[in-house]
């Protein structure tokens, strides 16, 4: 059976979905085709299930404060697993379940449930059908990477495709690779009693550069579970049948091992290397990022699928871009957002704008300001953590940061606005800072920056420009 459309879009999830908003605003000539699960990676695996064990991790936590505050019993409060991680996928099923409802279940037969393999560049063979698409968009997500070797260790070897499957949860887990999933989940984790051993081949975490924040934010993290960084793991079988997991001098024996090592382009069996264009290591089609599109071929490339940005949000802006430019064939650039990636550790670690290996030997200012002895923050029982601003020299403008904060999924907001705009630090403090409010520290940042530009200040002078002490005294 051969079908002839204008676009086919390869995968379902959310660069799928957003390709697809585009193409129909254009053409009802489509298919979809996804023979994998559906629900989006976020919705089903990623960040929303996540979420909500670490709201759970965080709210069981929390009752090491009461005492204090005078709330009695918090000692006599427990996790019961099972029923946590019941809930943990209820949550998860009502996310996929939003998914599910909406464009997905209006596909009818533009949906083919198969996996699609390229004859052609616009020839697709999917479900015993023959497609010939006169536009291909690719959105066929990632998944997770585990060590060949590892998997003779069966279900004792996990990943966030498995974790919350779980009926209940190990005693003791050890989790390999602290980037962004795993700091999450190995904080949730020993803070839900699980005995979490973390390990990572890097002496960072959270995808930090910055070594003054690298350093705040492994000592908060070791405070929570013991890290070793700086090796890599090797696992073995331990005498009482779990996993006897190795880095360097260290050694521990736990049930289970998550992997959180990242994700791989999910290109395997397409077929690429069969249609002489330009694939990278990966193999993955080179592409134009600000159109998605592939040089040379009636194909664009979006979301998790060219592995560089795996972020829901830009998943989102890279589906649509693709759609955009395969139902109207055009080769329309787009301007990409400021970048910006958020750790929902506690604290949270953020990271805005230009990277700072880019930036350090740039000509910049930084402005730094700390949260130890910030009055929201201790009132709030967590005030460890710093930001460190990065900013043009000459005039200020801010051109990106990183920082570990409480709340600092808001700050990160802030400052990406900033970078978007190509606001200044004074242009940031001219803002209201209302008291006491944890975004009011990233002042002292701001005024550092704002001090020492090359430029003279406007006149008239502001009210942000009267000089203050970097601490602020007892008025507050």
């Amino acid at each position: 059976m051969d079908r002839h459309v204008d676009v086919a879009i390869i995968g379902a999830g959310t660069a799928g979905l957003f390709a697809l908003r585009q193409v129909k605003q254009v053409t009802d000539s489509f298919v979809v085709i996804d023979g994998g699960q559906l629900g989006t990676t976020c919705a089903r695996v990623g960040c929303m299930p996540s979420k909500v064990m670490i709201q759970a991790a965080d709210d069981f936590h929390h009752r090491q404060n009461l005492d204090v505050m005078g709330i009695e019993g918090g000692e006599d409060l427990s996790m019961a697993w099972p029923r946590t991680m019941d809930y943990v996928r209820a949550m998860r099923d009502s996310f996929v379940e939003h998914v599910m409802g909406g464009p997905i279940s209006k596909l009818g037969n533009e949906l083919i449930r198969s996996h699609a393999e390229f004859v052609e560049p616009n020839v697709l063979r999917a479900g015993g059908e023959t497609i010939r698409a006169e536009r291909v968009i690719i959105a066929t997500g990632s998944k997770p990477v585990v060590p060949g070797a590892w998997r003779a260790f069966g279900d004792r070897v996990i990943t966030t495709d498995d974790l919350f499957e779980l009926a209940e949860l190990p005693g003791r887990m050890a989790v390999v690779g602290l980037g962004v999933i795993g700091l999450e989940l190995g904080q949730a984790l020993a803070r839900m009693g699980v005995e979490v051993t973390g390990i990572d081949m890097l002496e960072r975490v959270g995808g930090l550069q910055d070594d003054t924040v690298n350093e705040t934010a492994v000592a908060a993290m070791r405070r929570e579970f013991p890290m070793w960084l700086g090796t890599a793991a090797e696992l073995a079988e331990a005498p009482d049948g779990g996993i006897r997991v190795s880095a360097g001098n260290n050694q521990v024996d736990v049930d289970k091992v998550l992997v959180a090592a990242g994700r791989k382009p999910n290109v395997d069996g397409l077929g690429l290397d069969q249609l002489g264009i330009e694939l990278d290591q990966r193999g993955v089609p080179v592409y134009d990022p600000q159109t998605m599109k592939v040089p040379g071929a009636p194909i664009w490339v979006a979301g998790d699928a060219n592995g560089e940005l795996p972020l829901q949000h830009e998943a989102r802006d890279e589906g649509q871009i693709a759609g955009y430019n395969a139902a109207r064939q055009t080769g329309q650039g787009f301007r990409r957002r400021a970048p910006l990636a958020i750790v929902f550790s506690d604290p949270n670690i953020v990271t805005i704008g230009e990277p700072w290996q880019t930036l350090k030997d740039a000509d910049i200012l930084v402005g730094t300001c700390r949260f130890e002895r910030d009055q929201r923050s201790r009132i709030k029982h967590n005030d460890t953590g710093v930001a460190r601003i990065y900013a043009d020299r000459k005039n200020g403008r801010i051109r990106g940061a990183s920082l570990i904060a409480p709340g600092g999924e808001h700050m990160g907001h802030l400052l990406a606005l900033a970078v978007q705009h190509g606001l200044t630090a004074v242009d940031l403090l001219r803002m209201p800072f209302y008291h006491p409010t944890l975004e009011e520290r990233l002042q002292d940042a701001l005024r550092d920056i704002a001090n020492n530009t090359t430029e003279q200040p406007p006149q008239p002078m502001d009210l942000e420009q009267i000089p203050e002490p970097a601490q602020q005294q007892a008025a507050e």
